[in-house]
C-alpha cells in the first residue's frame, strides 16, 4: 500500500501492523551504508593484523609491556643498595626477615640457605656462597625476590609479601652471603665482589 508524503511523492508502507502502527519502507542513505561496509572491512583486516596473524601487538600486549616496564622501574627505586646493607646490620629487621624466610623460602633454599636437605638438591640455588644467578647486589636480590623467576619456578613475592617484608628477607639473605654452609649446592651464576 502506498501513501503520499507532504511533497506529493509516493512512500511505501510495509504490510505488517503493530497496535495500529505501520512502518514506512525507507531505504538507508548510501553514505550510511558505505560507512557501515567500510567499518566491516576495516574490522576484518584489523582482526587479521592484530589477532589472526598477530603481526602487530594487541592492545592487551601493549598494555602488559608498558605495565611491566613501569613495575620494573618502580621496584628499582623502592630502596637503595646502601639502605638494604644498613637493614642487614639491624638485628630486628634481620630477625623479621628470618621469620619470613622460614615461612616462605625454606622449601626451595633450605633452612640454612644452602639449597640442599640431607645432600639432596632443592630447586633454589645456594644463598650462602658468593655466586648469584640474578645479580648479587642488594637491590638485585630484592628485585629477584620481588619479581620472582617464574620460568624457574620462583614465585613473584611482591604482591604477596609487600616491599617491607621483602626488604627484611633481603636483609636476612645478605647475612647468609659468603657464610658457605657445609653441604650446600655448588655455586651457580656469577661471583659478586661487592658487600
Amino acid at each position: 500500500m502506498d501513501r503520499h508524503d507532504k511533497m506529493g511523492g509516493i512512500v511505501e508502507v510495509r504490510e505488517h501492523e503493530f497496535d495500529g502502527i505501520r512502518e514506512f519502507d525507507n531505504k538507508l542513505p548510501n553514505w550510511w551504508l558505505w560507512s557501515f561496509y567500510g567499518a566491516c572491512i576495516f574490522a576484518f583486516f584489523y582482526w587479521l593484523y592484530y589477532h589472526g596473524f598477530a603481526f602487530g601487538d594487541s592492545s592487551q600486549r601493549t598494555f602488559q609491556v608498558e605495565w611491566d616496564a613501569q613495575q620494573a622501574s618502580a621496584v628499582e627505586t623502592m630502596f637503595t643498595d646502601d639502605e638494604l646493607r644498613g637493614a642487614s646490620k639491624d638485628a630486628s629487621v634481620v630477625a623479621a626477615g628470618k621469620e619470613v624466610f622460614t615461612a616462605n623460602c625454606v622449601a626451595c633454599h633450605a633452612a640454612n640457605g644452602g639449597g640442599t636437605i640431607g645432600g639432596a638438591p632443592l630447586p633454589g640455588p645456594n644463598l650462602t656462597d658468593s655466586a648469584w644467578i640474578h645479580g648479587g647486589a642488594p637491590m638485585g636480590i630484592f628485585s629477584t625476590i620481588y619479581k620472582g623467576v617464574p620460568e624457574k619456578g620462583m614465585v613473584t613475592w611482591g604482591p604477596t609479601l609487600g616491599k617491607d617484608r621483602i626488604r627484611s628477607v633481603t636483609a636476612y639473605v645478605l647475612t647468609l652471603r659468603n657464610s658457605n654452609v657445609p653441604g650446600g649446592k655448588a655455586p651457580e651464576g656469577a661471583v659478586y665482589d661487592g658487600q
